[in-house]
């Protein structure tokens, strides 16, 4: 039964597009939602790639094309010009995929966010301030770093242009190499 659900588990996540939260799994499988972490634990142990984002689960696709990803680096403060600095991203078309902070003495650390409409900025935007929870840029005095899947480089050039003129442009703007 265990490794039934396991596996329809997997099958909902190789289905979708869009994240799937563990309450949501956790009601279709009539078990706890603790179960559905340990049932997902399991999963990436098998050697799945499947990401925890503030929406939910999903796979990780690895077929996105290599040239429609890109690496800005960013700073800011502020909630107001986090929301500012997502909405110009997505604006423009791009899928806003993480945020990446180079911690002094933990190294990088990397959360999934795959943000990709305005609802969606709006949604993340409610939630932090909703737990009163920091942007991770904090722990670097505002800067971080965002990998984009953008449509093609124009979208990619005005999205750098965009936050250029906001000021919220830090170093250099980069394709991310895989």
């Amino acid at each position: 039964m265990t490794d039934q659900r396991r596996n329809e588990i997997l099958n909902i996540l190789k289905s979708r597009k869009e994240p799937i939260t563990g309450t949501e799994l956790a009601k279709k499988f009539q078990v706890s939602r603790q179960v559905i972490v340990q049932d997902i634990a399991v999963i990436r142990a098998q050697g799945h790639d499947i990401l925890a984002t503030a929406k939910g689960y999903m796979l990780y696709q690895h077929d996105i094309k290599k040239d429609n990803i890109k690496t800005i680096i960013c700073k800011h403060q502020g909630y107001a010009n986090m929301e500012e600095e997502l909405q110009i991203m997505v604006d423009r078309g791009a899928k806003v995929l993480d945020v990446i902070v180079e911690h002094p003495i933990y190294g990088e650390i990397r959360a999934p966010l795959m943000i990709g409409s305005r609802l969606d900025v709006e949604d993340f935007i409610h939630k932090v301030k909703k737990y009163q929870a920091e942007p991770l840029a904090v722990l670097t005095g505002g800067e971080h770093i965002h990998t984009l899947e953008v449509p093609d480089d124009r979208a990619y050039h005005q999205i750098v242009a965009a936050l250029e003129g906001k000021g919220y442009l830090s170093g250099e703007v980069k394709e991310k190499k895989k």
